[in-house]
């Protein structure tokens, strides 16, 4: 790195050209700057004797570039005052012609402002990113203030020169004095940094104090520093813009996933010292085309809309929808072979099936998802080592061995959970709704878009609820509320609002959804009939997010838990002697308010009707080593939905929670 004092004059005379890298952002300065700027150098020419006034500093490095080309620097730092003092220097160019004055306008133009006998891009000194490019050329031009060239109203630029164009017709001012006193009383520190410096730091630090750069901003400048200068408009245009366009937000994650489908697991903070590894000088352009490609899978993912085959459309919408960003990595790796031919559609359909089918049971059976960014990276790796030639025999094979939930577990947690509650699990629950209504083979789909999700027994229970409901109303009221069995799809979800179970049976019976058909037969409404209906409902689920391992574990009867007798409970990791599911339902109580006294304080928000300080005020009860009391007349069916409902709020996974009968 070498710095030296030296006059504006020496930076921009001769042949040569300040690049300002892409990454950087347009001419941003303002009126405050501009107006600190013009007043210094009124001062200075105001003075008998000008003094020197330091203007700052500018940071540079040669540029990769032809042999035969013009020297070219990348302008790391110090585009604002050097865009700033261009734009000024063409204003006194400019009122230079006007006044007849053309041997001072020529040697401004000449000298100062472009590279007489270069074309192209090389025939500027300056040459902006490409966002202020358009307005920069016609600037250098002289047609900054032709009507008819397509400015916009609040480009910088433009405005920059008519600040200083209205300041230059206020004040009587030699133009030849002030063009003296910007080019040799205006002191510059130039920072010009060897091929040993390393830019990016330097590009890091810079910006520490201003706008920061994001990992995509970083890894844009990175790209284009390995490019020459002479292709990077180009590349820029036809590459990375496009790729920036799609992506916007997007386009760092995007990046991550993209260097994730090697198998490894990368934090977003690491993606561009990631990226440097596997980037330089003679692979850039080839890198970034494979990059600009594959960009155009993950748009796909992120918009659905986008992808032509509506059957691939409608699969990326639905995993948008359960947010399976974590599988992108894999997904980009498939879609890039079944865009090669070397996936057939109906192979590339069929993973996109299996990809929901575990996510859905994981999510169901509140498997931990920090674990898939770890699963699915290496999936893809493990599946081209494999000797099985059938990918996607294969790739059920691994995820069956990775948390997979067995059928057994997934019909008694798919008719127990909580399915209502917040805005991304009523999203999935309308998703799995919609799927359970598509799987009754409507020759037509119904829209789904306009329906919502309805409570049978509603929310805000009226008198006449209670009084249907029975003796237990709040206890099937706690347990049976939001679970699966309660809930349908309607588009009357406002004019159903709290009505009685005989009113809303006749406005769904015109409902032309099967889900609605189902109420048609059904007498009342109370825990025992939400229970069958979740059974039905529990069991379509597994047919259609049906098992994919060697072998089926569902019986009918496995998860009746009548006549079965507990004897262990084990708990994270724990294993605890239990006599009863009074036991079960205590120990379990026990473990979640020692691990964690705030959710169980959630907890008992939840279940007002089974956990108070005042024993009185349940039927029978246990006394919790918290001081608290919980209601034990319960069946063994209603503690086990308790208690699955419980250490789901407590974010304890099926792992965590297993109770063995004998």
């Amino acid at each position: 790195m070498h710095a030296s004092e030296t006059k504006l004059q020496q930076i921009i005379e001769g042949e040569k050209q300040y690049v300002i890298p892409l990454f950087q952002r347009t001419y941003s300065w303002q009126e405050k700057e501009w107006r600190t700027l013009w007043n210094d150098l009124i001062e200075l020419y105001e003075m008998e004797t000008p003094r020197s006034h330091f203007l700052g500093s500018i940071v540079n490095m040669p540029a990769i570039s032809v042999p035969e080309g013009i020297m070219k620097y990348l302008l790391i730092d110090g585009q604002q005052r050097l865009t700033t003092i261009i734009i000024i220097l063409t204003l006194l160019r400019d009122k230079a012609k006007e006044n007849n004055n053309q041997l001072l306008a020529d040697e401004i133009n000449e000298n100062l402002l472009i590279n007489k006998f270069k074309n192209g891009i090389e025939h500027y000194k300056l040459l902006p990113t490409q966002g202020d490019r358009n307005t920069y050329n016609e600037l250098i031009k002289g047609n900054i203030n032709n009507t008819h060239f397509n400015i916009s109203a609040d480009d910088r630029i433009k405005l920059a020169y008519n600040f200083f164009e209205k300041k230059l017709t206020q004040t009587p001012i030699n133009l030849e004095k002030l063009k003296m006193i910007i080019t040799s009383k205006l002191s510059i520190v130039s920072i010009v940094l060897d091929a040993d410096d390393n830019p990016y730091l330097v590009f890091e630090s810079l910006n520490a104090k201003g706008r920061p750069l994001t990992q995509a901003d970083l890894i844009r400048n990175y790209f284009f520093m390995n490019i020459n200068v002479t292709n990077q408009d180009e590349i820029y245009q036809k590459l990375w813009q496009p790729m920036q366009n799609a992506l916007k937000d997007n386009l760092t994650e995007f990046i991550r996933h993209y260097l994730m489908r090697e198998g490894s697991s990368i934090r977003q903070s690491d993606v561009y010292d990631e990226l440097k590894d596997n980037v330089n000088q003679y692979n850039a352009i080839e890198y970034l085309t494979e990059l600009n490609k594959y960009s155009k899978y993950y748009k796909k993912f992120i918009d659905p809309q986008t992808e032509n085959d509506p059957e691939i459309k409608r699969r990326f919408d639905k995993l948008n929808r359960i947010e399976v960003t974590t599988a992108y990595p894999l997904l980009l790796n498939f879609y890039n072979d079944y865009s090669e031919n070397r996936l057939t559609r109906h192979e590339f359909i069929e993973i996109l099936d299996i990809l929901e089918n575990y996510i859905i049971r994981r999510y169901i059976c509140h498997v931990p998802t920090n674990q898939l960014n770890k699963i699915f990276p290496s999936v893809y790796k493990s599946i081209q080592t494999s000797n099985n030639q059938d990918v996607v025999s294969e790739f059920k094979n691994i995820l069956q061995s990775r948390g997979y939930p067995k059928d057994a577990e997934f019909y008694q947690r798919f008719k127990d959970n909580k399915f209502y509650g917040g805005a991304e699990r009523n999203e999935k629950t309308k998703l799995i709704l919609e799927t359970i209504e598509a799987s009754f083979g409507h020759k037509e789909l119904p829209p789904f878009v306009n329906l919502t999700i309805e409570h049978i027994m509603p929310q805000n229970l009226t008198d006449w609820w209670k009084a249907h409901l029975g003796e237990n109303w709040d206890e099937t009221y706690e347990l049976y509320l939001h679970t699966i069995g309660n809930l349908t799809l309607t588009a009357y979800n406002s004019e159903l609002s709290n009505d009685d179970f005989y009113s809303k049976k006749r406005k769904l019976a015109n409902s032309n959804l099967e889900l609605n058909k189902y109420f048609n037969s059904i007498p009342e409404w109370n825990h025992e009939e939400i229970e069958k209906r979740a059974d039905f409902l529990a069991k379509k689920a597994l047919e259609i997010w049906k098992y994919f391992g060697n072998i089926s574990t569902f019986e009918n009867n496995e998860n009746d838990r009548t006549g079965q007798i507990p004897f262990s409970l084990k708990m994270l990791g724990k294993s605890y002697e239990v006599k009863s599911w009074r036991d079960v339902l205590e120990t379990t109580f026990n473990v979640i308010s020692e691990i964690n006294s705030e959710i169980f304080e959630n907890i008992k928000k939840n279940f007002s009707r089974y956990i108070s300080d005042q024993k009185n005020s349940l039927r029978e009860t246990r006394q919790l080593k918290n001081g608290y009391y919980i209601e034990v007349n319960l069946s063994a069916q209603s503690i086990q939905k308790l208690c699955i409902q419980a250490i789901e709020i407590a974010d304890l996974s099926s792992e965590d929670w297993k109770v063995l009968v004998r």
